[in-house]
């Protein structure tokens, strides 16, 4: 993958990783008014995630690049993303736009990072859906 600039995101920590990946899923928008992507079709989604805390585990690490990836790739990569429980057609919060992904995203993410004993957390999930279309998503929690 080609290195890629990422908007940054202040926060207090003294450790900060990112883990670039990417999936390829399908998706549709179940509303009337989201045009053609009412229509099932297909993206390779980059995605970005930030993580940042101030202890490192008793391996070294601030979390493991490849258990992040895992969570992510493993759960969506060549899926229909609105058949995962995480995603709804009758209520638009849970419609998979590329906006409620970055969401979902962080929260898997979260769930994870809740039971490490040094306490990362996750700043920021940046989702490339197209070369031309992206999202951030950043929690409004305060946990930072």
């Amino acid at each position: 993958m080609m290195q890629q600039i990422y908007p940054v995101t202040e926060h207090p920590y003294a450790y900060e990783l990112n883990k670039d990946f990417q999936f390829a899923a399908a998706h549709y928008v179940p509303h009337e008014d989201a045009g053609k992507c009412q229509n099932m079709h297909g993206h390779t989604y980059f995605t970005n995630v930030t993580i940042a805390g101030d202890e490192l585990d008793h391996t070294g690490f601030l979390v493991d690049f490849k258990k992040i990836k895992d969570l992510i790739h493993k759960r969506f990569d060549h899926r229909m993303m609105n058949e995962d429980t995480k995603f709804s057609d009758q209520d638009a919060e849970y419609f998979p736009t590329t906006e409620v992904v970055a969401r979902t995203i962080y929260e898997i993410i979260k769930e994870y990072l809740n039971t490490l004993s040094n306490n990362p957390t996750c700043v920021q999930v940046y989702l490339r859906e197209t070369p031309t279309s992206y999202c951030i998503y950043r929690p409004k929690e305060k946990t930072l």
